[in-house]
């Protein structure tokens, strides 16, 4: 029987794959490319075009309206019957485009997601996406990743997988890369085997590529599930279930029209039954869902160009209502980037611009070689922190090469977090004997020291010597300093065995310390400032020293300089009670030392006073409070793949002022979603009231054909164009709305009633006026020409109403009333298809409209123009009185 990969040895797993532990060449990754396919899971299958088109017809109100074309038909109204036809092609179109359109803005965020891997191919280390993996491939993994695909295990390191989502194991399981007896093991008792989509939690290893996409362990799964549907926001159910309670009441409406119409006598049965479902079908807001989906997914693909990318739909409306962001310091509000600022050398804290280098200097030395940071021909790569002292000493043109090929490496004892040292064994040149360096924590440094280098001199390490070096430690961390200390000391390798910190990293000759920063972004004090006007608090969360945190902080006014009780350290956070945490929660703007579980505390003490928490994070340990929080916010430059799979967002450049161009993106997203809904259901509603007060008063009532056009040709275009709206000038001055808002606060509600009601009246209005002052000679013509003046009023006022709904509040009659190309056409096509109804001859009679002269178009002018006027009066009225709160 053929051996499973999990009984195979390391190398018969190799021999089986044809690959060696160098990795495959190129070309070979390209024949195996092309045999297994990309390493991805297969999508559900997307409805082709006529799909989509027919599956339009599937709506029940367009089965109503196709089986009252068929009435009408027989009935030998043949226009009516072409009309409604037309009205439900073009309507199935527009679904078609408004589908694909949100189907292609969340297809093209999915390819922005796509992860990458590290590989060895041909000997060499590379990235490659993770999609690019081929069976042979030999895959590095660290803590923080996801495992790309189904691995065998060939090397490692204190491996650690979380398997939950896959095996059900709760807890972390421990992987080595030795080969298994047991031919039929469960998938979680594998131990040297790592399966696609699982998280390493801890350790290092190397894999070779078992399998990928769809044949992986959860390929397999994948395939069972692509049958289910996807599922849609909270946001869209909330939409569908508002589009549902206004089908009820608008079809009840209907009814009472038909019933009223037929027992007042005022059409036929066909006529009238052809009016209602006319009537419901405009009514109802069925493109609504579509508009709000699109709206939503457009604006992810700006955010994802402003590098924030969106992984999830929701986040979009939920940024928009942030009032708390707690940010990491490191690497998102500074650079990441250390650099040499002062340097305390000879018992003198000196800027480090004035320090002269020489090669004979110890500090100098024990900065160059006490670092594992390497030159490479992209540049320096390694650790920020050793990284800059190498490149202090390459600015100061200092042959930093040459140093390290005198002094060779003869042996080194790692940096560990428990006595925060790192110490290099380097052959002296000038001895047969070595000298170690050693960099790292003064306070364990000093511990270690017996001796100090002091102007040339080195003598005893006195207790005077110790409170100089303590308080120019101090003066630097103040100034938001990080402080490295150095120490060196002769040695023989030969004689001190084991080489380990006790037998090696003592009695020192202390040499000096180095302060370094690692600057704010230039663009971080702005977009603080800016989060501060938008009535949003940013908290800062770091690891750092309270004096540096608080100094960070006051640079980029998160606190004020006076404020002594704005930051708090992780281990006072320990000390608090709960209760008193959630009260004074608060007070603190910063907190320092505080490791990753304590931001979970943090958020859900925020989230207790009832504020929307965005938080960032980069590590493993902050997937918990990244999902606790409303919008987790990952590093897609540092954040290791659980963080980012934690996050509702990812920032491409790790960046503060991404968060808040991230925020005003979804400000302008939500106040575009109200823009369409406010439009869409106030032009409903006019519509709604307009024909049944027609039918009430005994009037003349609107054609199917008529109410069918103007809901086709004023609906469609300006919502959609209103989702594409930029932002509002004073967006960013607005405080964050309530956590509990919806799209109709705010005053949307209102203004939906009043609108709606105005529409109607003034459609009405124009109406009742034309029957009273004729302007046609034919008295034949009376009831003819006021129907086509309501008609062309009521088309009017919508395309009008759309440039009001362009701001809920704020005046239009500013020099941004034109600043939407997309909105400016769509008026213009809306009103081409509109008007040429009744200007356009051919079309009268399919239309059943008039010809209007020109006083009756200044009576429709005016009617119209009155929309725009009395709505800028409310919302002037508005503006006072909110003015003078």
């Amino acid at each position: 029987m053929k051996k499973k990969y999990h009984q195979l040895s390391i190398n018969e797993t190799l021999k089986t794959l044809n690959a060696t532990s160098a990795g495959l060449p190129a070309t070979e990754v390209e024949k195996r490319l092309a045999q297994f396919g990309k390493n991805v899971l297969a999508a559900q299958k997307n409805a082709s075009l006529i799909e989509k088109f027919f599956n339009q017809f599937k709506n029940l109100m367009i089965i109503i309206l196709l089986v009252a074309a068929v009435i009408a038909l027989f009935a030998g109204d043949l226009s009516d019957a072409i009309i409604i036809f037309l009205v439900v092609v073009l309507n199935a179109v527009f679904g078609v485009f408004q589908e694909a359109k949100a189907e292609n803005a969340i297809n093209a965020l999915k390819k922005m997601t796509t992860p990458s891997s590290r590989v060895k191919r041909n000997g060499k280390i590379m990235i490659v996406k993770s999609s690019e993996l081929v069976p042979g491939d030999i895959v590095l993994l660290e803590a923080g990743e996801i495992v790309p695909a189904d691995l065998r295990l060939l090397e490692t390191s204190n491996l650690k997988i979380e398997e939950a989502a896959l095996t059900g194991e709760s807890v972390p399981v421990d992987k080595s890369a030795a080969a298994l007896t047991e031919a039929e093991l469960p998938l979680g008792d594998r131990y040297n085997l790592a399966y696609m989509n699982t998280n390493i939690t801890y350790g290092t290893a190397e894999g070779i590529v078992i399998a990928t996409g769809m044949q992986t362990e959860v390929g397999k799964i994948a395939a069972m599930l692509n049958q289910t549907k996807s599922a849609v926001t909270p946001l869209q159910k909330n939409i569908t279930h508002l589009s549902k309670l206004l089908s009820i009441l608008v079809l009840s409406i209907a009814a009472l029209v038909f019933i009223i119409g037929i027992a007042l006598n005022r059409s036929t049965i066909l006529n009238m039954l052809l009016t209602s479902i006319s009537l419901a079908v405009a009514a109802i807001p069925e493109g609504l869902p579509a508009i709000v989906t699109i709206t939503l997914a457009l604006g992810t693909q700006v955010m994802a160009k402003k590098k924030a990318l969106i992984r999830k739909l929701p986040a979009v409306e939920s940024l928009g209502a942030t009032q708390i962001i707690a940010s990491d310091k490191t690497g998102t509000l500074t650079q990441n980037k250390m650099s040499v600022e002062k340097i305390y050398r000879n018992q003198q804290l000196v800027s480090a611009k004035d320090y002269t280098v020489q090669a004979n200097d110890p500090l100098i030395q024990a900065m160059i070689l006490a670092n594992d940071s390497q030159q490479t021909e992209q540049g320096l790569s390694g650790d920020p922190t050793e990284t800059a002292l190498i490149q202090f000493n390459l600015e100061q043109n200092f042959a930093v090469s040459d140093l390290k090929k005198t002094f060779r490496r003869q042996a080194s004892i790692p940096f560990d977090s428990e006595r925060k040292l790192m110490s290099v064994v380097t052959q002296d040149p000038q001895a047969t004997e070595q000298l170690l360096f050693t960099k790292g924590a003064l306070d364990e440094l000093l511990q270690r020291s017996t001796q100090i280098l002091d102007d040339g001199q080195i003598r005893s390490l006195t207790a005077a010597d110790q409170q100089k070096i303590l308080a120019a430690n101090h003066q630097l961390a103040t100034q938001a300093l990080r402080v490295l200390a150095f120490a060196y000391t002769p040695f023989n390798l030969k004689k001190v065995q084991p080489l380990s910190s006790a037998t090696a990293e003592q009695e020192l000759i202390f040499v000096g310390m180095v302060g370094m920063i690692d600057p704010q972004r230039p663009e971080v004090k702005q977009a603080i400032a800016e989060a501060k006007s938008a009535g949003i608090r940013t908290l800062m969360i770091t690891g750092d020293h309270r004096d540096t945190a608080t100094a960070i902080a006051q640079r980029l006014e998160i606190i004020d300089p006076a404020d002594k009780d704005g930051v708090i350290t992780g281990h006072e956070l320990d000390q608090l009670p709960a209760a008193e945490l959630d009260k004074r929660i608060e007070q603190w703007s910063v907190y320092a030392r505080v490791a990753p579980e304590h931001k979970v505390k943090i958020v859900k003490a925020w989230q207790k006073k009832g504020k929307v928490v965005a938080m960032t994070g980069d590590g493993v340990n902050d997937a918990p409070a990244l999902k606790t929080a409303d919008i987790g916010v990952g590093m897609g430059i540092t954040g290791t793949e659980v963080a980012k799979n934690a996050s509702d967002m990812i920032l491409s450049d790790d960046n503060f002022a991404t968060i808040i161009a991230a925020v005003r993106e979804g400000r302008r997203v939500f106040a575009n979603i109200q823009k369409s809904i406010q439009y869409l259901l106030s032009a409903n509603l006019g519509e709604v009231l307009t024909l049944f007060l027609m039918t009430m008063l005994g009037w003349d009532i609107f054609a199917p054909a008529q109410i069918l056009w103007i809901n086709l040709v004023t609906d469609t275009f300006p919502a959609i164009a209103l989702g594409v709206e930029k932002a509002e000038g004073d967006i960013m001055k607005r405080a964050p709305r309530e956590s509990k808002a919806t799209f109709f606060s705010d005053g949307v509600m209102s203004s939906i009633l009043y609108q709606g009601l105005l529409e109607g009246g003034l459609t009405l209005g124009v109406y009742w006026i034309a029957i009273l002052f004729p302007f046609h000679h034919s008295t034949a013509l009376i009831h003819a020409d006021a129907l086509t003046m309501a008609f062309a009023t009521l088309g009017l006022i919508q395309l009008l109403h759309a440039f009001n709904s362009k701001s809920l509040h704020g005046t239009i009659f500013t020099k941004t009333l034109f600043n939407n190309r997309t909105f400016n056409w769509s008026i213009v096509l809306a009103s081409i298809l509109m008007f040429a109804t009744i200007l356009v001859p051919a079309f009268n009679a399919t239309f059943k409209v008039t010809t209007l002269v020109w006083q009756q178009w200044l009576v429709v002018l005016i009617g119209g123009a009155l929309m725009l006027v009395i709505v800028e009066l409310v919302k002037f009225g508005y503006r006072a009185a909110a003015k003078n709160k």
